[in-house]
């Protein structure tokens, strides 16, 4: 069995109980897998000797042996007294403060050796550790003499009891682990000087003997998974072009153009070439799988659009998953304003549909009275059938599981497959995440957009914000605020939307229309609100993320920005783009808090040097790392276990070509020598489309 199969769940390991399991479901471990992959975010070197004196000089913690001299007590400002131990090594005096750890009064007696471990530092007068590792040195050591890996924590779980659990997960399960890849691949791959088995490489990935053997174990773990994910995508590009040739057929064009020629402005070149892409595919013996993706405001939806056209005239069915109802109900807005003058009969479904109007859509679209049909996550449901779909459009793919995108397009007809982001991906991810697919970029933007001015405003001179909004609100425009929070956290010092909208309205712009948007609101009211923006009723907008994706108000020329720091760049370039959306002047406004980590610093300052998207997200992936700048880990797409791309971009790409070239030699893998990773690609597919 390879190491994907090892599917048990971790209360089989030895020491894991129903509290225990419970704690570590919270860090994402279920399975003996999980567990086994959960690698150290750092190692500490106990082996090597380091006296309290060369901890000083190097700011290194200290591993060495300690003569206890003495206790004592001294008390806190609460009145609570703490333990404070003094002990020495040949050259060095140390005052162990144990907050909270009186217990080892009784492990650190006078006159007794202990072995330590931990940062030192001078203060008061004195050298003072306050967290360290001890354990009496005439005892078999647990903790010392090795290298000792450091995990992520959350919750109530220790080092202490990871540690312990892992242990018996490796002593239990890892020495029956088989090798997922051949000695040809791993030699093709040239992931290890000298190779290691995989049962080796998970136990060298948790107690290394030298730190090198840890780095060569993650490589060869990452490496596996990385394979199985390019080996499932073309794998599955490979069965799409064989169990989905259809005959090939120009689809007719003269809906299309009609309604091309019916829109008010020119399409822009990018946008032209896109519906092209789209038609060819469409037109083709082999189903599309494209990737459309450009800029905020660039034109994407309309592309779809012209998209459906194409689908309605040759007979077929179309439809648009949006992640949001917010979203969808925009889209169907626009489709039903754009298409059914042409005879497309457009529909809305989402979850707060019911009764008896959703049944009557439900037998509308299966008896094919419906060409194109817009809707959320409802669409996945059994109930909803299709009498001819042919065209299936997922917007901000990224957002969605992969389950989930392969349950929309079992509804259809050996369906053509659109997806659409707004968040654009560098290339390097482009060619190796999605290798399985086509990908169209569209950057340039319509004619007569001006570049949106973003102006940057520390906290606490939020009033030049406020008079500047003041100026465009009183020129008859409307502005955006948008807030981190739902409302007040009593460990956060931040501003949030409920207590700003009633702010707003009250005092910086009294008389005006504030409205409130968040995720907590009811659908229907965010709807009403949100119609009410559109419409001009409401000048002011307060929002959290929600207005992140698909807002579209042409009059809104302000988006602000409190707290900024606490956002992501992708987010920062979405919700800046919810303006300038037409030929006026638009601003955005980052206002940030003076307590910036290096990350905020860099994500602030790359939103005021530039507007590129594709240039922003190149920075985001040097910042963040690829799961962050796709959306792909939330989505479960790409929720790696060992990898990390911020890492292993070069090892990605390696992985890609070797997964081409064996596809293309066993489109099934099925020859013997792959047997192994026949199995481990239908575990780790299993994986991926439960998360």
């Amino acid at each position: 069995m390879t190491l994907w199969e090892l599917s048990d769940p971790c209360s089989r390991v030895r020491g894991i109980g129903s509290q225990l399991t419970a704690d570590l479901g919270s860090i994402g471990i279920h399975t003996v897998r999980d567990l086994l992959l959960h690698a150290p975010r750092s190692y500490e070197d106990r082996n090597t000797p380091v006296s309290l004196l060369e901890a000083l000089q190097q700011d290194v913690p200290a591993n060495c042996l300690l003569t206890v001299l003495r206790h004592e007590y001294i008390g806190g400002r609460s009145g609570r007294r703490t333990l404070k131990v003094l002990a020495h090594d040949e050259q060095t005096s140390v005052s162990l403060l144990c907050f909270g750890r009186d217990f080892l009064a009784n492990v650190l007696r006078p006159q007794t050796q202990i072995r330590f471990f931990g940062k030192v530092s001078v203060r008061y007068g004195e050298v003072q550790a306050g967290s360290f590792d001890v354990e009496p040195a005439g005892t078999d050591s647990r903790g010392f003499g090795r290298i000792v890996p450091v995990y992520p924590l959350a919750g109530r779980l220790t080092q202490g009891v990871l540690r312990k659990v892992i242990a018996e997960a490796i002593h239990g399960y890892a020495d029956h682990v088989e090798d997922t890849l051949s000695p040809e691949l791993r030699k093709s791959i040239g992931i290890t000087p000298s190779p290691v088995s995989t049962a080796r490489a998970i136990s060298d990935l948790h107690n290394p003997r030298r730190i090198p053997e840890a780095r060569t174990a993650r490589e060869l773990l990452a490496t596996e998974e990385l394979l199985l994910l390019q080996l499932r995508t073309h794998v599955d590009r490979a069965s799409t072009r064989v169990a989905g040739a259809r005959e090939a057929r120009d689809l007719p064009r003269g809906l299309a153009s009609k309604l091309v020629a019916a829109l008010p402005f020119r399409l822009t070149a990018d946008q032209t070439a896109a519906i092209e892409d789209i038609w060819r595919d469409c037109s083709s013996d082999t189903p599309m799988n494209r990737l459309v993706q450009g800029d905020v405001g660039s034109g994407k939806t309309l592309v779809s659009f012209v998209s459906v056209a194409f689908q309605k005239e040759a007979g077929f069915q179309s439809v648009l998953m949006a992640p949001t109802e917010l979203l969808a109900r925009q889209h169907a807005d626009n489709a039903a304003r754009l298409l059914e003058p042409f005879g497309v009969r457009t529909a809305l479904l989402h979850g707060g549909l019911k009764g008896s109007i959703r049944e009557a859509l439900l037998r509308a679209l299966a008896a094919g009275e419906i060409d194109f049909l817009i809707g959320t996550h409802a669409v996945f449901t059994a109930a909803v059938a299709f009498r001819k779909l042919r065209l299936v459009i997922i917007d901000e793919q990224q957002r969605f599981g992969v389950a989930e995108r392969t349950t929309l397009r079992q509804k259809g007809l050996v369906p053509d497959t659109l997806f659409m982001t707004a968040t654009p991906i560098p290339r390097t991810l482009a060619l190796s995440l999605f290798g399985h697919l086509s990908v169209t970029t569209i950057r340039t933007m319509p004619a007569g957009r001006k570049p949106i001015i973003t102006h940057l405003a520390r906290l606490g001179n939020e009033q030049k914000v406020y008079r500047a909004v003041d100026a465009e609100l009183a020129a008859g425009r409307q502005a955006y605020f948008v807030y981190p929070l739902v409302d007040g956290s009593g460990s956060l010092s931040l501003k949030d939307a409920t207590a700003m909208k009633e702010r707003l309205e009250r005092e910086i712009f009294p008389g005006r229309g504030v409205g409130l948007v968040h995720s907590r609101v009811p659908e229907a009211q965010k709807a009403a609100t949100m119609a009410s923006f559109t419409r001009g009723e409401l000048d002011v907008l307060v929002a959290t993320s929600v207005v992140e994706v698909g807002v579209d108000v042409p009059n809104a020329s302000c988006m602000v920005i409190e707290h900024a720091e606490r956002f992501g760049l992708s987010a920062l370039h979405q919700l800046r783009g919810r303006v300038g959306r037409s030929s006026m002047q638009s601003y955005c406004f980052l206002v940030y808090s003076d307590e910036l980590t290096e990350a905020g610093k860099q994500r602030i300052q790359v939103m005021h040097r530039t507007s590129d998207g594709f240039e922003i997200a190149e920075e985001d992936l040097r910042i963040r790392g690829p799961g962050n700048v796709t959306g792909m880990e939330q989505s479960g797409y790409l929720k790696l276990a060992i990898a990390d791309l911020s890492h292993d971009i070069e090892l990605l790409q390696r992985c890609a070509l070797i997964a081409q070239n064996v596809v293309d030699d066993d489109p099934g893998l099925l020859s013997p020598e792959h047997s192994r990773i026949r199995d481990a690609l239908k575990a780790y597919t299993r994986t991926r489309l439960s998360e």
